[in-house]
């Protein structure tokens, strides 16, 4: 049982870290992610230069959620639910975080950027002691990258600004 634990955790890490190396939106309105992930591999990078974001050192899990950005408003809407740590003494739990904010990782690859992602963070809401975390809103005009480029994420980070979920399935 153990080792077949293993060997999902194992491949969850190599889908959900595909899925962001890969995550790519046509340039547009809009995108939106159908699901939210854990981070399954810690201390993975997502971005370029000086707008690298690093994840958090343990795996972690969510039950579900959904994002989407207007990229041409400026609304940002995201939606968690379940997450939680996926290992050490306080697995299941959000531990010590007790807040995350959204962010849109814009031009990951930093192709338009000088090699520079471009990051933009919603306010920073609570999450509470089931993992559930919610922002719906405007966090103002986007940077043109954020439209003009088709390599686009979006992450769930702690107020320190290590990122802890990211938006799966890209539409």
């Amino acid at each position: 049982m153990v080792m077949r634990k293993s060997l999902i955790v194992a491949a969850l890490a190599l889908g959900a870290s595909a899925a962001v190396q890969n995550a790519v939106a046509d340039p547009g309105d809009s995108a939106r992610w159908q699901s939210v992930i854990g981070v399954a591999q810690g201390n993975s990078v997502v971005g370029s230069g000086t707008g690298a974001v690093t994840g958090a050192p343990g795996p972690w899990s969510a039950q579900f959620g959904s994002a989407r950005a207007d990229l041409a408003r400026g609304d940002v809407h995201f939606d968690v639910r379940g997450l939680v740590l996926a290992g050490g003494n306080s697995i299941g739990t959000p531990g010590t975080v007790l807040e995350v904010k959204g962010t849109l990782v814009c031009d990951t690859n930093g192709s338009a950027s000088g090699g520079n992602s471009v990051l933009v963070d919603t306010p920073l809401v609570t999450l509470d002691d089931e993992g559930n975390a919610q922002f719906h809103g405007s966090v103002g005009p986007l940077p043109p990258v954020c439209a003009s480029e088709p390599d686009i994420a979006f992450l769930i980070r702690t107020a320190s600004g290590r990122w802890i979920g990211n938006g799966a399935v890209l539409r």
